[in-house]
C-alpha cells in the first residue's frame, strides 16, 4: 500500500486539486498511520482537533495521528505542487443519495461505472451541474483518481467569480484570477499566510483537476525577533 501511495503521489502531483480529494486515508482515534512519501515542504489540517500530521525525515514518512473521531483534509506542498487528503478518524464512509441524485438530475450524462478505475464520467455543462457536483464531491462518492470530468467554458466563468470572491474575503484584493484554457492563473504579491489561504480556497472553490499556474510573489517570512542581551560596555 505504501509502495502505491508514493507512486500516486509522484504521478499525479501537478496538477492543482480541487474537489473530489485526491486520496482517502482511515485512522481509529487514539492510534497512528503512516504513509511513505518522497518529501513533504508543507501541510495544513484543516481541523488540527481531529488530526495531528508529524513529517519523520528519517524515514520518509508522513505520520497520521488520530485524536478525536472526526472528518478533516489535509492540504500537502512538495516543490510548488499541491495535493489534498480527506483522512477519517474513526468515521465511516460519507455517501449521500439525495445528492448522488440531485447531481444525475443536474448532469444529464453523469455515468457510473463503480468496477471500473475511472468510477465517474460527467460534463459540467452549466452552474445548476456544478453547483450540484461541487456538493457531491465533498463526500466520499468518489476520489480524484476515479473521476473524468469535462468542464464547460460557462462553468469555469461561474467558477472563477466564486475564485474571486473568496481570494478577495483571504487576500483583500491582492490576488486576481484568470484561466487560460482550462489553466488557472494566479498573479500578485500576498503574505505567505494568505498564500495557504489562497491554495485552500482553490480547493474548496474548484471542480476537478486542472493546471495552476501559480505566479504570485510571496514575501519572505519575517525572521523571528532575537534577544541580544544587554549592550556591551566599552
Amino acid at each position: 500500500m505504501r509502495a502505491l501511495l508514493l507512486v500516486f503521489i509522484v504521478a499525479l502531483a501537478t496538477p492543482a486539486r480541487a474537489w473530489p480529494v485526491d486520496w482517502v486515508h482511515d485512522v481509529e482515534a487514539g492510534k497512528e498511520r503512516f504513509v511513505r512519501l518522497p518529501h513533504v515542504d508543507w501541510w495544513e489540517v484543516e481541523d488540527p482537533k481531529v488530526l495531528q500530521v508529524e513529517w519523520l525525515a528519517d524515514s520518509n514518512e508522513l505520520l497520521l495521528s488520530g485524536l478525536k473521531a472526526g472528518r478533516t483534509v489535509v492540504l500537502l506542498g512538495s516543490e510548488g505542487k499541491v495535493a489534498a487528503w480527506r483522512v477519517r478518524v474513526g468515521q465511516p464512509p460519507l455517501r449521500d443519495e439525495k445528492l448522488a441524485a440531485a447531481a444525475q438530475k443536474a448532469c444529464p450524462d453523469l455515468k457510473w461505472t463503480p468496477l471500473d478505475d475511472v468510477k465517474l464520467t460527467v460534463t459540467a455543462h452549466a452552474e445548476p451541474c456544478r453547483l450540484a457536483l461541487h456538493a457531491l464531491f465533498q463526500t466520499d462518492a468518489v476520489e480524484a483518481r476515479g473521476l473524468e470530468l469535462t468542464v464547460s467554458g460557462e462553468v469555469l466563468q461561474a467558477q472563477l467569480k466564486a475564485l474571486q470572491r473568496a481570494f478577495e474575503g483571504v487576500a483583500k484584493g491582492k490576488v486576481k484570477a484568470r484561466y487560460v484554457g482550462a489553466g488557472l492563473v494566479l498573479t500578485g504579491k500576498v503574505t505567505q499566510a494568505e498564500h495557504r489561504k489562497v491554495l485552500w480556497e482553490v480547493l474548496r472553490q474548484s471542480l476537478g483537476r486542472f493546471a495552476l499556474d501559480d505566479q504570485l510573489e510571496v514575501e519572505p517570512a519575517a525572521a523571528p525577533a532575537t534577544d541580544a542581551g544587554p549592550p556591551t560596555k566599552r
